[in-house]
């Protein structure tokens, strides 16, 4: 907040003090805070609740307890004024008895209906996982988490990689996309949100959401291709080091962020793969590590013509990619830790996976 502002809502807040004493007013709940879900912020006056006894005819003050209101109101509102389209920072974080947080526990209450009816947690982490993976550091440069996968006249919602998140992730997200954004939350980090919502109702760990990110505004704000940024399931350690380390992962956090395969499966006729990786598709756990470690796999070729492997006792899979971690020990010493050790798998995904989903952004906040 400027000093300008600053000082015209102290002035604000001042002369109502002085009008409540004079006449008798009570005022109770009031909510500034400094909200966005786009790059300008806004002061907004989120609650005033007013309490008060019936004015009495013979109150000598009244008059002037109603001037001095109306001057305090018109200081507010010039503090408000002044906040329009000035970006926030972290010294303008300034939240006083902040009113909206009552939305922002209404959303993740919807998103936790959400995830419980429809069993639909791993595909709100892939769409997180692939809208945030874009990132590169490398040879290829930039990419962020911007929700450009809901534009599908090209780019990003166009990407083979991204199968099936266009239409049917956002549209078992749809209804709470209509009711929260843009008002509340940008696209991209309800995503992110969503994301963390469903790891933590499937049994996985806490995931803190950071809020900030900036929605694209058409598919030309997609990166140029998945070529080199999304990691192919039919590649070895070599190709998931040159796709990771440009996002600045090492390889505890890429075995980590793999290990997000304990839920979810593959649908044939979105990536040509089929099958579950783990016999509770929607338990997260390690036991993805313990499978790798302990099932026999043996080897495929689905009815779209590519390779995979599968356990013959269980009907579970594993890709090229995932069976990878086996053939590095600088990898493998990492899937025995994992599958002797959830906790210490929990601790170094929410590290990676809070990474990824904050590549490419900045001045994230701690609330909406």
């Amino acid at each position: 907040m400027t000093h300008r502002r600053s000082s015209a809502v102290a002035q604000g807040m001042g002369l109502i003090g002085i009008a409540a004493a004079m006449s008798g007013v009570m005022f109770t709940g009031w909510g500034f805070s400094l909200w966005s879900c786009r790059p300008s912020t806004k002061l907004m006056v989120q609650r005033a609740v007013v309490a008060r006894d019936p004015p009495q005819d013979n109150q000598p003050t009244a008059g002037k307890s109603a001037l001095i209101g109306t001057m305090a109101l018109t200081l507010l509102s010039s503090a408000v004024a002044a906040g329009r389209g000035q970006r926030r920072s972290k010294a303008q974080s300034i939240v006083i008895a902040r009113a909206g947080a009552a939305d922002y526990h209404s959303l993740v209450a919807d998103l936790e209906e959400l995830v419980r009816t429809k069993n639909c947690g791993p595909i709100l982490i892939r769409l997180s996982w692939h809208d945030a993976g874009v990132f590169s550091d490398g040879e290829l440069k930039g990419g962020c988490p911007n929700a450009a996968m809901r534009f599908t006249d090209g780019g990003e919602g166009t990407f083979g990689a991204n199968a099936g998140l266009p239409d049917v992730a956002l549209g078992v997200l749809a209804p709470i996309t209509a009711k929260y954004v843009p008002t509340l939350i940008s696209h991209a980090d309800l995503w992110a949100l969503a994301a963390n919502v469903a790891i933590r109702l499937m049994g996985g760990p806490e995931v803190k959401t950071r809020f900030g990110r900036k929605d694209a505004e058409s598919s030309q704000e997609s990166v140029e291709s998945q070529e080199g940024r999304l990691p192919d399931a039919d590649k070895g350690i070599d190709h998931l080091r040159d796709i990771f380390y440009p996002k600045g992962f090492d390889d505890a956090a890429i075995v980590a962020l793999s290990g997000a395969h304990t839920v979810g499966r593959c649908y044939l006729e979105r990536s040509g793969f089929d099958g579950f990786w783990t016999e509770d598709p929607y338990k997260f756990d390690n036991s993805y590590f313990k499978d790798m470690l302990t099932k026999q796999y043996a080897s495929e070729t689905t009815a779209k013509g590519c390779p995979q492997h599968r356990d013959a006792a269980t009907g579970t899979i594993m890709l090229i990619s995932d069976l990878a971690l086996l053939t590095d020990p600088a990898f493998k010493t990492h899937v025995e830790r994992y599958a002797e050790d959830q906790n210490a798998y929990f601790q170094d995904f929410v590290k990676a996976w809070v990474k990824l989903q904050e590549n490419g952004v900045s001045d994230l906040r701690d609330d909406l």
